[in-house]
């Protein structure tokens, strides 16, 4: 999972940049707006909106944007109508990528996202062209450094996670479950104490393309066009780029 690991890591340090910026926030909003428009505005009733709240609140967002978000999603409040859109294409050495995104525009995105991929030596694809290689899971990431593995391994397992990973590379131990066991074992770890970085549902690649030299440098270009597009959510890629040439680049 080392491929994965790393652009997470990348990601997180980057959260605060796009916090300021408040890209963050508007992506969070989406989500919370959509999750809101298709399960109802009940927490309590609807998973994805429960987890998206969680992550707004993560992140800082205070509740009457939040309460604000959900009232548009769910009609009681006029606001933009989003759409959810997955693209597929390839980047440079033949990496898969899938975006998620939401828009109010699908024409716009489209083009947008095309000429993402023909500036950074990639290219759109056809829908299913690379879904098939991702598999979704539910991710926790913790820093080696600030939890006892025993502790982790033993929590993750009583509470239905179906495997833990130790990435000596990134000096992560990184927890795997099943979307639907993704929030009891997230609530065990908040019970527990135990910190973790990365939280999230996500797509999985089963396999990944190593890069070095120039098509990594184009990847992680590609990577950061895609993740600053005001319309895409997520981004997951098959890569894999040596911690040393990640280093450098």
């Amino acid at each position: 999972m080392s491929g994965h690991s790393k652009w997470h890591s990348i990601k997180h340090k980057k959260g605060k940049e796009d916090a300021k910026r408040g890209k963050l926030f508007t992506k969070l909003i989406k989500e919370v707006m959509v999750a809101a428009r298709f399960g109802g505005g009940d927490p309590e009733g609807n998973a994805r909106l429960r987890t998206a709240i969680n992550n707004a609140k993560a992140n800082n967002m205070p509740q009457e944007n939040i309460e604000r978000a959900i009232k548009k999603g769910t009609g009681e409040l006029e606001g933009v109508k989003y759409e959810e859109v997955t693209y597929e294409g390839y980047g440079p050495g033949g990496v898969a990528i899938l975006i998620n995104a939401m828009t109010d525009n699908k024409n716009r995105a489209v083009a947008d996202i095309r000429y993402i991929f023909s500036k950074s030596n990639g290219n759109l694809g056809e829908n299913g062209c690379v879904s098939w290689m991702f598999e979704q899971k539910g991710l926790i990431v913790f820093d080696r450094k600030t939890v006892e593995e025993e502790k982790l391994i033993d929590i993750a397992l009583d509470a239905g996670a179906q495997d833990v990973a130790d990435v000596e590379e990134d000096e992560v131990f990184e927890v795997y479950t099943s979307p639907s066991d993704f929030e009891e074992v997230k609530v065990a770890f908040d019970k527990s104490g135990l910190k973790y970085t990365v939280a999230e549902i996500t797509m999985l690649p089963q396999s990944y393309i190593k890069l070095e030299g120039k098509e990594a440098q184009h990847m992680l270009k590609l990577m950061d066009l895609l993740e600053d597009h005001e319309e895409v959510q997520n981004v997951y890629a098959n890569f894999d780029i040596p911690k040393e040439v990640m280093e450098k680049l």
